[in-house]
This record gives C-alpha cells, sequence and structure tokens, in this order.
C-alpha cells in the first residue's frame, strides 16, 4: 500500500473572489511595472533595458566589431530576461529598425525587416552592437550612478535604471499595454528636446506654450507632414493625451502631353507600405476611388509609391484630399503620457513633467558621479600620503622590509600608516623608488587635491550642479542635434487642411447612364441613355422596377419600406452587361423589406414622403442623405404599416387618394418639413390606407393616366379641403387602380 500522504499544515480558508482579486492584483501590478510601461527617466522598459546592460557587458561598443545575435539573446535570457527567445530578438530588432526607431539604440548587421513589414533573419544569421545613442544613455553605470539589483535568479546584478545622457523616452518614443491603462508616446527630435531642456533649466517654471516653441511636435523615422493646429499640439502636451494628425508627403511629377503623376515620397509612421498598397487596391476594386487609374510600387531603398489619375484634368491638391480622407496616407498617432515615476508609480504626465523628471534624474546621476568620484580621490589620496611618507623615510621603510618579519605591522607603528597604506608601499615595485617617481607623486596629489575641493564645492552649489547638467545637454546637443543627418527633422510642420471637403464628384469622369433597378432589387447601369428598355431582360420571376436615366456623377436616394434613406453612387453600380446585383449588397437593407422609391438626388429639393397608413410629412433632400452603408431613419412607421411613397415636392398643391376610393385635394403648405418622424395625417380613413399621392400646381389641374392617354381635371372644387379630411369620391373615369399614374 501506498503511504498515506500528510496533511498540509498551513492551510487557510479564504473566499475565491479575494484569492483571486489578490493574485490578479498582483499580476496587473507586475505587467505594469515590469513588462508594459517605460520608465520616465530613461525611457526604456526591462528588456530594452537588459537588453543594451547585456550587449556593454559583451563589449559591443559601436567602435568594436559586431556579434551574433544568438549569443546577444542567450545571454539576456539566461542572465536577465526569464522570457522566450523570440520576444527578446523581437525587442532588440525593433531597437535596430531605423523606420521604427527614430534614434536608433542597436546597429544591426543583416537583414532586420523593412518597412513593408517584411519580418527579420532569424538571430543565428545577423550580428549587432551598440549605438552612440545607447552608449550615451549607458554612460557613468560604473560610477554608482544608479542602483542596481539581483536578477530573477540572484547570481548577477543588473541596474534598475539606466544613467540616461540621452533624453530617450521623448526622442525614441515608447508604446505599451498593461492591465487597465496604456502608454503612447511619439518620437522626437532630440535636439528640440535639448533646447527645451536648457530652457527648463534656465526657467523653472517655463510654460508649456513656451516649450510648444521649442519642442514643435513629434518627429517620426519616416517623415511625413504634421497637420495639426498649434492648439491641437499644445493642448496634448499640456494634458499628456492626445493624437497628432499626420499625412504622407507627397510631390507632382509631370509626363508628355500634359499627364502627370503623383509620387508619395514619405508614408505615416508604423503603415506598412505593402499592406498600403493593397488597401488602396482594394478600395479600387471596390470603385471607391474612381478618380485613381493605377497604383504601383517604385520603391528602392527610399519610399516611391506612385498614383496615376485617371485623367489629366482632376487637380493633384483635390484628389489627394479624397486620398487622405479614405486611405491610410493620413493617419492619427495617439499621444497618452503615461509613464512610471521615479518612485515606479504609474501616472499620466505632461510634457514639462516628463521633461522635468529627465532633468531631475541627471542632477542624481550627477550628485551620485560626483561623490563616487569623490571616494575613489580620497582612497588614492590616501594612498598617495602613504607614499610620500614611505619617501621622506625611504631608508628606514626599506630596512623594515629588509629585516623585520612583520614589516607590515612595523611600518604601521613606525610612521603611523594605516593598513591600507602600509599595504600599498609593500605593493610598489622598485622601479617606482626613483627621485623622479617623488615628483610625480606630488604633482598627482595636488591634482587631486584640486580636483576633490572642485568636486566638493559642486555638491555644495546647486547653481553650478545645474549649470554642469546643461553643458552636459548642450554636447548631447551638438552630437545629435539638428546639425546632424541623424539628428535634422524629418518630419515637417505643416498647416492644418482646409475644413472644405472636395466633393468627390468633380473627380468622376460624367458619363450618361441608364439605371435599372427590378422588382426584387436586382441594379445595374446601361451607358448612355436608352430610349427603349421594354426588351431589357430580367432574372426569372422578376421584372421591371425602376428606370432612371441619369449621369455617373449622380447620387441615387434608395427609400426603404423602413423609412430609411440609403445613397448609392452613379459611378458605384455593376455594369448593364449581366443581371446586376442586389442592391443588398450595397447597403444595409434588411431583407424583410423592399425598395419603396429609387430617386436621382437633386441638392436644394424638398421631397413628400408617406406611408401606408396615410402619414407623412416633407423633408429637405440634402437631410436624407446618407454616409454609410446603415442608411438614415427619416420616416417612422407604425406597427403594421410600411413606408410607401417618396416624390418630389413640387407645384402648390396635394392629391391623396385611400384604398377606399375617396379623393382629397388640399394646399402643400400644410405639410409640415420635418427631418424625421410618423409625420402628420394626411387623410383619413375608417378602413384601408392610403393607395397613391402626387404634387401638382392646382391652376394646371390634377392629371391622371388612363393607358397610352392621359386626363386632365382643372375643376377640383368638390374635392378641395383641408389635410387629413376624409375626401370624396374621385371623378368618372378615375382610374380602378387607384393610382394617378
Amino acid at each position: 500500500m501506498a503511504a498515506e500522504v500528510a496533511p498540509a499544515e498551513d492551510i487557510r480558508e479564504t473566499r475565491l473572489a479575494d484569492a483571486l482579486g489578490e493574485r490578479y492584483l498582483s499580476y496587473a501590478l507586475s505587467t505594469i511595472m515590469s513588462r508594459s510601461l517605460p520608465d520616465v527617466r530613461d525611457g526604456l522598459k526591462p528588456v530594452h533595458r537588459r537588453l543594451l546592460f547585456a550587449m556593454r557587458q559583451l563589449k559591443l561598443d559601436p567602435k568594436t566589431g559586431f556579434k551574433k545575435c544568438a549569443r546577444i539573446v542567450g545571454d539576456v535570457m539566461g542572465k536577465y530576461h526569464p522570457h522566450g527567445d523570440q520576444a527578446i530578438y523581437d525587442a532588440m530588432v525593433r531597437l535596430a529598425q531605423e523606420f521604427a526607431q527614430r534614434y536608433p539604440l542597436v546597429d544591426g548587421q543583416g537583414n532586420f525587416g523593412n518597412i513593408d513589414g517584411d519580418n527579420a533573419a532569424a538571430m543565428r544569421y545577423t550580428e549587432a552592437r551598440l549605438t552612440e545613442v545607447a552608449t550615451a544613455l549607458l554612460d557613468g553605470i560604473d560610477e554608482d550612478t544608479v542602483d542596481f539589483r539581483s536578477t530573477y535568479d540572484g547570481e548577477e546584478d543588473e541596474p534598475v535604471v539606466l544613467p540616461a545622457a540621452f533624453p530617450n523616452l521623448l526622442a525614441n518614443g515608447a508604446q505599451g499595454i498593461a492591465v487597465g491603462m496604456a502608454t503612447n508616446v511619439p518620437p522626437h527630435n532630440a535636439g528640440e528636446l535639448c533646447d527645451a531642456l536648457i530652457h527648463l533649466i534656465k526657467h523653472s517654471n517655463a510654460t508649456i506654450d513656451k516649450l510648444v516653441d521649442m519642442v514643435r511636435g513629434p518627429d517620426f523615422p519616416t517623415g511625413g507632414i504634421l497637420v495639426d493646429a498649434r492648439e491641437t499640439i499644445v493642448e496634448a502636451y499640456r494634458t499628456g493625451r492626445g493624437a497628432f494628425r499626420l499625412r504622407a508627403r507627397w510631390e507632382v511629377e509631370k509626363l508628355r502631353l500634359g499627364m502627370y503623376q503623383i509620387v508619395v515620397t514619405e508614408i505615416p509612421y508604423q503603415v506598412q507600405k505593402s499592406r498600403l498598397i493593397e488597401k488602396i487596391a482594394d478600395l479600387m476594386n471596390q470603385r471607391k476611388l474612381p478618380f485613381l487609374a493605377d497604383v504601383r510600387d517604385e520603391s528602392t531603398e527610399e519610399v516611391r509609391l506612385i498614383l496615376e489619375p485617371r485623367n489629366r484634368t482632376l487637380d493633384p491638391n483635390a484628389m489627394m484630399e479624397q486620398m487622405f480622407r479614405l486611405t491610410e496616407l493620413e493617419g492619427r498617432v495617439g499621444f497618452n503620457m503615461n509613464l512610471l515615476d521615479a518612485e515606479n508609480t504609474p501616472r499620466v504626465m505632461t510634457l514639462r513633467e516628463a521633461l522635468q523628471a529627465f532633468l531631475d534624474h541627471r542632477h542624481v546621476v550627477l550628485v551620485r558621479r560626483s561623490e563616487f568620484r569623490l571616494g575613489k580621490i580620497a582612497h588614492r589620496l590616501h594612498i598617495l600620503e602613504g607614499y610620500l611618507i614611505a619617501f621622506l623615510n625611504l631608508d628606514e621603510v626599506i630596512r623594515i622590509i629588509r629585516e623585520e618579519d612583520e614589516p607590515k605591522q612595523d611600518l604601521m607603528r613606525a610612521f603611523d600608516l594605516t593598513d591600507i597604506q602600509a599595504e600599498a608601499i609593500l605593493n610598489m615595485r622598485l622601479r617606482q623608488l626613483r627621485k623622479l617617481e617623488e615628483m610625480e607623486l606630488r604633482r598627482e596629489h595636488d591634482a587631486l587635491s584640486a580636483e576633490k575641493t572642485d568636486l566638493e564645492d559642486l555638491l555644495a552649489d546647486d547653481g553650478r550642479r545645474w549649470k554642469r547638467i546643461a553643458e552636459e545637454i548642450a554636447e548631447t546637443r551638438k552630437k545629435f542635434g539638428q546639425k546632424t543627418e541623424l539628428g535634422r527633422r524629418r518630419t515637417e510642420i505643416g498647416e492644418p487642411p482646409s475644413a472644405e471637403v472636395v466633393p468627390l464628384d468633380v473627380m468622376i469622369e460624367r458619363e450618361p447612364i441608364t439605371v435599372l433597378c427590378s422588382e426584387k432589387g436586382w441594379i445595374r447601369a446601361m451607358k448612355g441613355h436608352v430610349a427603349d428598355v421594354s426588351e431589357v431582360k430580367y432574372k426569372e420571376g422578376d421584372r421591371e422596377g425602376f428606370v432612371l436615366r441619369c449621369e455617373t456623377t449622380d447620387k441615387l436616394l434608395v427609400f426603404g419600406t423602413n423609412g430609411r434613406f440609403y445613397t448609392l453612387g452613379g459611378d458605384r453600380l455593376p455594369g448593364g452587361r449581366g443581371m446586376g446585383e442586389p442592391v443588398r449588397l450595397m447597403v444595409d437593407l434588411p431583407n424583410d423589406h423592399d425598395i419603396a422609391a429609387l430617386v436621382i438626388h437633386k441638392p436644394g429639393r424638398k421631397l413628400v414622403l408617406a406611408s401606408s397608413d396615410g402619414r407623412g410629412f416633407q423633408v429637405e433632400e440634402n437631410d436624407v442623405l446618407a454616409q454609410t452603408r446603415s442608411g438614415k431613419q427619416i420616416l417612422n412607421v407604425a406597427k403594421g404599416a410600411t413606408a410607401k411613397f417618396c416624390l418630389a415636392a413640387s407645384g402648390d398643391s396635394v392629391a391623396t387618394v385611400g384604398k377606399n376610393r375617396k379623393l382629397l385635394v388640399f394646399p402643400l403648405e400644410e405639410l409640415p418639413v420635418m427631418t424625421r418622424g410618423r409625420g402628420v395625417i394626411l387623410q383619413k380613413y375608417k378602413d384601408g390606407g392610403l393607395s397613391d399621392i402626387k404634387t401638382f400646381t392646382l391652376e394646371d389641374g390634377l392629371t391622371w393616366s388612363l393607358g397610352e392617354r392621359t386626363r386632365t381635371e382643372t375643376d377640383l372644387t368638390a374635392w378641395r379641403g383641408k389635410r387629413a379630411q376624409a375626401g370624396r369620391l374621385p371623378p368618372n373615369g378615375f382610374p380602378k387602380s387607384n393610382r394617378f399614374t
């Protein structure tokens, strides 16, 4: 029999909700502090910090050779970062990508991916070393400038934060999603940041407006044009939240015979070029870019996208405004400065707070570095003082060393030396006993004493410390500022575009078409104005519903029996060779509703809407245009009723006829103009509903169709009345169908 297992001694009864809450909170805090949010001081997450530190330990300086990325990843994973090798390599690849990192921290050799979205080669094929920017971040790390902590296995030490002589957080930006919070800091120009930092040192109460005069906005590695108003940029930096509107850079390239093509040379940040081209091609297939004839990629190492207009009469600016509106050639880059401060507390910071946090960190680094240097100087001076005592009593020192059994103790007693001084004298080489060496020691002692006095004065003088920090930042600006190839501004600060949107119609080639829509909702467009459509064929069981002679630049209004309006572009309708396509594939018309009317949109006109239960109103035609597939609800219908009529509000009178064969004529002005609703009662019915409605001019008379001929009744006195009356039986000869047409 198996031995019985002894029960656990420490068993605590805890509610499941409490246990889950406690553990989830621990997980959330770990994600926020150790994975997702960057530190405001060096702008790095733990994985990036560990990568740079491990590469420094491997002596991968910018002037040395490269090492395989697999070696680097192995060191990081084995010593500092207990996570997957692919996750570490992906983080390293991003630090090396010039199109993703404004100031790359890793100098990569080999395939590190491209702007098309292609992945980097495997880590066994690529090599890397640190860049000058990364070296600046690590500068002084061996001089007790930052705290260290034990690694996950306790065998090594790693820095809590880097000394960061470079404003990496804002210069390179950062992105991260934690539990319940996220950060998104776009990259900025390092030279502009240095200008703002120096100004903030001189004017500690500097306003955001003044700082934005220097930090004019993000500076993306892929360039582009920032088209936000200054007020928007200032507000984003003031609150720490917002978004920046970024557009592609483009130019017009003249061709033969008056033609031209548009060349896109810079695309928005984090937009994959291949995906952008695919989306543009997809929109062309959907006929949503009727003004564009072709798109192709002629890029080499530099971006070069070609957009060919459909004809040379199109205005390039108007065409590009539509491209910006419909494609990823324009996008918004989020801004959310949710960062970990010096106390490891996440909070949203303003531009001024983030810059000040960097300055405060540099101040701590300067103080700790100075104190570390003072300690080294004190130690060296202590040894030098021992050396000088030895030189003053050289013969006696030599005698003690040669003759005494315990020379160290005797030296300490004879000349009042410390253990360290005595040990240093005993370890001194014979060549150092020459007279010249004594002079060198005295010079070194004087120089170190002067440096010690200077450092003590620096630590005691707050003004001198900040002046020193300003000098360090000025040196950083000289190395990485606007006058260098790496530091020149790439993203242009442009003017916000005009609020006026160029209508798409002006870019569509105007051609006559005949639109045919069957009773079951299959629509198509035949070229030209077809006079006789009687020979047109429809699907079996279907027949002619609506025939409209219009142009490709026209918009068509589809009025559904659910009371919603949908909008179709004349240029986007399927061709007339086949049977067409269902309207339901183009708009979200429910399956249990049909098309009540199909009319050509005429801006400025009014429409009369009516439901089957005899209610209706007038509506401005401009108010029914729908911008989305889901349409726009205009006429609300009661249960059991349907939207039935949509006609132009022409003339001065309205004629209605009910299913009870009663005719009523009343003034059009009695029908109110509304934007949405059930409407008012048009005609009262004891039973049944509305059979037909028509607007006309009273003076011209009421006309109705009698087969191949028409009849006009001019004397309508007997049928004239007020809206909502019952009406009277129509004149003799009125169609038995109770319809005017």
